[in-house]
């Protein structure tokens, strides 16, 4: 399973320490994402690849039962090591407030507050920014010769690249503040509608929406330096040179399109991108259509199956014909930009063997065209 160094994908990571794959859905991302991991491991390398892949199609293409928040050894017959994990963002939200807690009662008192639960399991972007925190944790310990995150689909990729930010201008804005103060408030203090609302709820819930709210973020604010400092250290890994994004497309319309999306966002955020990776490529029928074919096939064929081979192969070729030319496309959008294409397997990916033949193609000397 040892893929030849330095060559295919092999280029597009080295001497880099964290590979983001990112993609729409149904390209096979969370799936290059284990074999570039595999590939690197095989290399001699000790990789970790992450995921926040809902399908958890990733357990089943190492063949592990699950996966969880916490690296799992992949046994393989490599130079190096291969680790795997799922993110769980909640958990990763509840180690962020164990470490930023200034003592156990401000970290119970945030962990058992009914606003926080809710926050932390459905707060928009939550998940995107959890996997760059668990991101940047397993980079600051240096454990991993290579981290690899395979994202979610592209448009909530987008989501993903903000999320640091986000987070910061929300501990920097006014917002935080009013919170914080209204914890010294009564119901009163707000108009009298408010405070009759407010009332009515507690009344038929018992629950005091506001004073879980005024409670949850003046106990936060307490935290808010920790976070604005974490925020800002997650941004700077995601610009750092030692980063690369990789994007992982297929040749259809669509996809190609995304793929052309995520990589102006890229450009215009000053990423550092390494190339695309486009997967399930249609290999192209070398032989001209003769004449004659279908005469042929049925001499070894009956009739009725001749007419469907020779069809069908005219189908693949006109299908191959558009994904060259959906590349060709892509690649005069990228310019000098590395793509790397990868044929379409005859058979899903669902294990170690799977990842293996991947693997021949994407470390594949001579893979890349500019």
């Amino acid at each position: 399973m040892t893929p030849r160094a330095s060559s295919g994908v092999g280029d597009l990571i080295a001497r880099k320490q964290v590979v983001i794959c990112a993609g729409s859905g149904g390209v096979g991302k969370t799936t290059v994402s284990a074999a570039i991991a595999a590939g690197a491991a095989a290399q001699g390398k000790k990789a970790v690849v992450l995921t926040i892949d809902p399908a958890k199609r990733l357990a089943n293409s190492l063949g592990l039962p699950e996966l969880g928040n916490d690296e799992r050894r992949v046994e393989m017959d490599a130079d190096g090591e291969l680790w795997a994990m799922m993110l769980d963002a909640k958990r990763t939200f509840d180690d962020l407030v164990d470490t930023y807690s200034p003592d156990e009662q401000t970290r119970r008192e945030v962990l058992d507050n009914p606003i926080y639960r809710q926050l932390s399991n459905a707060v928009a972007g939550s998940q995107e920014y959890m996997a760059m925190e668990k991101l940047h944790e397993l980079h600051q310990e240096g454990n991993y010769d290579l981290l690899v995150l395979d994202t979610p689909p592209t448009r909530n990729a987008l989501d993903f690249l903000d999320a640091p930010r986000r987070l910061a201008r929300f501990i920097d804005s006014r917002s935080l503040s009013f919170f914080r103060a209204s914890s010294k408030m009564s119901l009163g203090v707000m108009g009298r509608g408010t405070s009759l609302l407010f009332s009515v709820m507690k009344k038929a819930t018992g629950v005091d929406l506001l004073k879980d709210v005024a409670e949850f973020f003046n106990t936060f604010g307490d935290m808010t330096d920790g976070f604005r400092e974490r925020a800002e250290r997650v941004d700077a890994l995601i610009c750092d040179s030692r980063t690369t994004f990789l994007l992982v497309t297929s040749p259809r319309a669509a996809a190609i399109e995304e793929a052309r999306h995520f990589h102006r966002k890229l450009q215009s955020e000053g990423l550092p991108f390494g190339g695309v990776i486009v997967n399930r490529m249609r290999e192209p029928v070398r032989a001209k259509p003769a004449p004659g074919l279908e005469a042929e096939l049925a001499e070894m064929l009956d009739e009725k199956l001749a007419g469907k081979v020779a069809r069908n192969l005219s189908e693949h070729r006109r299908l191959a014909e558009r994904d060259a030319l959906n590349v060709e496309r892509l690649r005069e959008r990228l310019g000098r930009k590395p793509i790397l294409t990868v044929p379409e397997l005859s058979g899903d990916v669902h294990d170690l063997a799977g990842l293996a033949e991947l693997n021949t193609h994407l470390f594949a000397s001579g893979a890349l065209r500019r």
